[in-house]
């Protein structure tokens, strides 16, 4: 099993806003905000079940990133 080194602390994100060029900031895993229940089950289980169809095998981790300005969101894949 891989770890995301941005879930572990080991690394941080640092990215733009495409549509006003605010900073990005990091909201957690995707798979964090399905239901009230997400957050407590066995990550590498949700990311079968994520919709994303290559996460599980290319070990990515998908980030949610929110602008603080113009409250746009993007997920990004973070490598483990």
């Amino acid at each position: 099993m891989a770890i995301c080194p941005i879930c572990n602390g080991f690394q941080e994100i640092h990215a733009r806003c495409a549509s006003c060029s605010g900073d990005l900031i990091d909201q957690g895993r995707i798979m964090d905000y399905y239901d009230d229940y997400s957050a407590y089950m066995p990550i590498d289980q949700m990311k079968l079940e994520d919709g994303y169809a290559s996460d599980f095998s290319n070990e990515e981790c998908p980030h949610l990133l929110k602008c603080n300005y113009c409250n746009s969101d993007r997920i990004v894949f973070i490598k483990e």
